[in-house]
């Protein structure tokens, strides 16, 4: 994988938290009723196990999580100015907080985010757990012929355009 190919697909930041930031957070998001996942589609929201297998909660603006906003706000903020020149106007919706478990099968195969109202235009994803704590489930971006993974790091911040099949 050249760095520059990969870098024309996604735009990523290391030590975007400290592991202070990540261990409030985590601790702040375990706390959240998890839900089953779900996708939408034109029939509206459905569950398929083929397709995504985690349990998501939305992170809402709350007094205890509006350091976290701000900092989200700040690196997509970076990121668009730097690599993706996007028109952003806000956040569309809340960011959500994954769980994928590996004893059950825990995945999301390809896809892009797009389908919600307004539409996504930058997505962005940030590493919460130890990279040695899992095995598979890289984030990839795939561009048809070539496959790049994102960085593991801890506290590593992927954005990326959300047309993009991740």
């Amino acid at each position: 994988m050249s760095e520059a190919g990969a870098q024309s697909i996604f735009s990523q930041r290391g030590g975007a938290f400290s592991a202070e930031e990540l261990d409030r957070l985590e601790r702040y998001c375990d706390g959240l009723a998890l839900a089953k996942s779900s996708l939408s589609g034109p029939q509206g929201q459905y569950t398929n196990d083929v397709i995504r297998i985690c349990h998501v909660a939305s992170i809402l603006q709350v007094p205890d999580i509006m350091w976290f906003y701000e900092r989200v706000a700040g690196i997509v903020r970076d990121f668009n100015e730097r690599t993706f020149r996007f028109d952003l106007r806000g956040f569309s919706e809340p960011p959500q907080y994954m769980v994928y478990n590996g004893t059950e099968g825990g995945h999301f195969d390809w896809h892009m985010d797009t389908g919600s109202r307004p539409p996504r235009k930058l997505s962005l994803t940030i590493q919460l757990s130890d990279p040695a704590a899992y095995t598979d489930c890289d984030l990839q971006f795939n561009t048809g012929t070539v496959t790049y993974n994102a960085p593991r790091d801890r506290g590593m911040a992927v954005g990326f355009p959300s047309h993009t099949i991740h």
